[in-house]
Order: C-alpha cells, then structure tokens, then sequence
C-alpha cells in the first residue's frame, strides 16, 4: 500500500501530497503506539505482584481523629476506603475550621492544635477532647450521624460534606485556639467514600488517583513511615524528634533508612496498598507533639532540606510514603510487612 502510493505521483516518483499524508500516516501510528504503550504500562502498575518478600513489621499504629489534633495509638484497625477507623473512631474524620467561611486551620498556623488530646469510649461512639488549662469536653458521634442534617466546609478550597458539632464544642475550641468565646467550628465527614479529586498540585503523580484522597486528608488516606527513617534523621539533629511528629498512621521496624522510598507494593496481612506518592513535608513537621510549639530553629525540615528534597518537589523534603488502600482489611501491631 505505501510502495503504491509513493509511486502513483507523475513519473512514478512521489509528490510532496503523498510524502506529506505517509507522514501524517507514520506519525499518527507512531503516536498510537505510544498511547497502547504508555497505558498496557499504567494497567501493568495497577496489578499487585505475584511475589512478595518480608522487610519487617509493624511496630505502631495511630489514628488522628481530628485534623492537626492529638493522636489516638491503637493495637489494630480497619482499613476502609477513607483510612485507618475503629468504630467511629477515624482518621482525619473530624476537623477544625473558621465560623466566618468554613475553611479548615491545621497546625501549621495554629500549632497549640496538636495539643488538643482525643480519647475514645470502649465501644468507639463518644469522643472526649482534652487540652492543658481547659475541662474536658464530650462529642458523642453516634447522635452526630443521627440528627444533624450535613452541610459543607473546605479543605484546600476544595468542597467537602460536613456535619456541625455544635455550639457547646466550638466554643471551647475557641476558647482554646483563640482565647474568645467564638470564631472556630468542629465539623465532621459523615460519608464512607472520598469525595474530592486530586488536587492540582498532585497531579504529577499520576498513580494518585481520587479514590485515595480519604475523608479529610491533605492527598491520601493511609501514611506509612520506618523508624530507620526516622532515626537517620535523629542522628543529624542536636534535638531528635519522636516518630510521631511526623504524623504517619503506619510505623514499620526493619527497613532500613529511606528503604520505603522505593517500595511499590505494600502488603500486612491482607490488606494491600499501592505506594502512590512520597510524602512531602511541610511546616507542620517542625511542631513538638508535646508542647505545640514549631521549632526556632525550624528543625527538622532544615535538616531534610539538605538531603531529602527530591525532583519536581521543590522545596518540599521527603520522608515516609503516602498509601492507596487497593484490598481491604485490619492490621495490628507486629503484624509481618511485605513489599513488591
């Protein structure tokens, strides 16, 4: 077919019509090609692997209920499409936004949040929050789910379903926040699926998908650091920091320093995660968990700046995994961790 028409022309030689058009041919094959390639490689990144070797276990477990608050430690928990949840306790279920337009504060403006303590009853319906210098105060999920009607908040201006807590609530975390009686609502994300798209700025990783992005999380419902990591870092610092100011839900003992990096495929138990970002710190990594106080000396992120930053990322470090969850189930402390 291409020797007839590249013969056709006057005098059996082509013209520059027919040289233009096996062109066009050539190069529309040729894109074709490509996109068959680039998707049979997508699909291909999509299958768990066959095979799976051990690389340690898991040695913590925390839930943050509360966006930027304290964290709950838990022996085991589910694992629901929107994050780590035992009962009503969640990840990220929660959070703590302005009365004035509904968006959400995290502790990087307002690092006194990490200071306010959830607790859970033993049947994980009622929520009791604590914080230095203020009564406890109740917030009983079940009754939350029941009666209110949803409405709306933001999470990076990006509309969510959520349901008001009450006066009561938000006028001690005003008080707390704020040192006034208004100005801060608690809101909760009554929904069991992900809501929210990809945000703009995720959008490089192109194995983040929409049905990562949880219930209130900033990119993804399941974070997964080593304490290798962790400790690599402690020896470059005059002040080490705990594992858990680097907020992870998932702490793993035996890789060593970084190794989660390169990970693709995560299993415990029988639950299945696919690596679909590295997770960026920012600003919030400086604050102590203890104290709610960030760092003057804006460690440790100084510090990973000097060695963690990665391409594309900007000035962003890197330190633990930002997980999908692709099979459902539970996991528990010493539970064995393979990769793939």
């Amino acid at each position: 077919m291409l020797s007839k028409l590249l013969n056709d022309g006057a005098g059996g030689k082509p013209t520059a019509g027919q040289l233009l058009a096996v062109a066009a041919g050539v190069g529309v094959a040729t894109a074709l090609g490509y996109g068959v390639y680039r998707l049979l490689q997508y699909r291909a990144a999509q299958q768990p692997p066959s095979e799976w070797h051990r690389v340690g276990e898991v040695s913590d477990l925390w839930i943050y209920p509360i966006k930027s608050c304290g964290a709950v430690r838990v022996r085991q928990f589910q694992c629901s499409p929107i994050g780590p949840q035992v009962g009503f306790l969640r990840d990220r279920i929660f959070m703590v936004v302005k009365s004035a337009d509904g968006k959400f504060i995290t502790g990087r403006s307002h690092p006194t949040l990490v200071l306010v303590q959830p607790a859970f009853d033993a049947q994980y319906e009622r929520m009791t929050l604590s914080a230095p210098g203020m009564m406890d105060i109740g917030v009983d999920v079940r009754k939350l789910l029941e009666s209110s009607a949803p409405g709306s908040a933001e999470v990076w201006d990006q509309p969510v379903t959520a349901v008001d807590c009450g006066e009561e609530v938000a006028r001690w975390l005003s008080r707390f926040l704020l040192s006034e009686d208004f100005g801060l609502r608690l809101v909760y994300y009554p929904l069991d699926r992900p809501t929210r798209p990809v945000r703009e700025k995720n959008r490089i990783h192109r194995l983040l998908t929409a049905r990562d992005s949880g219930a209130l999380h900033d990119a993804t419902s399941y974070m997964l650091v080593s304490e290798g990591s962790v400790a690599d870092v402690n020896t470059r610092l005059d002040k080490p920091v705990p594992a858990l100011q680097y907020r992870a839900n998932i702490l793993v003992k035996g890789p060593s320093a970084f190794e989660e990096d390169d990970w693709r495929w995560i299993r415990i138990g029988d639950t299945v995660y696919r690596n679909v970002k590295p997770c960026t710190r920012c600003l919030f990594t400086n604050v102590d968990p203890e104290t709610g106080v960030s760092s003057p000396e804006q460690e440790p992120l100084n510090t990973l700046r000097k060695y963690r930053l990665k391409p594309g990322l900007g000035q962003s470090p890197v330190v633990g995994m930002q997980m999908g969850i692709r099979t459902l189930g539970a996991i528990g402390l010493g539970d064995a961790v393979y990769v793939g």
